[in-house]
């Protein structure tokens, strides 16, 4: 995916980030997010920003809540 430096990314689009990696690699959420705190963040969560980041974690609750209404979370 192709990232614009100047712009705040979305929720939604790390929403589509993080299932991809989830569907592509068999990742759960947590192995996601981690994955994409290494690969897409080079372990900088300033690398894109704050609003950015905060963007990222707010995706990351999403789909937990959503996994958690279809009983899959513990």
């Amino acid at each position: 995916m192709t990232v614009n430096h100047a712009s705040e990314l979305t929720k939604d689009y790390f929403i589509a980030y993080l299932k991809l990696i989830m569907n592509s690699r068999e990742y759960t959420l947590i192995q996601a997010k981690e994955f994409a705190f290494d690969f897409f963040f080079k372990g900088d969560m300033d690398r894109y920003g704050t609003s950015t980041w905060l963007q990222f974690e707010k995706a990351i609750k999403e789909i937990d809540k959503i996994m958690c209404e279809m009983e899959v979370c513990s």
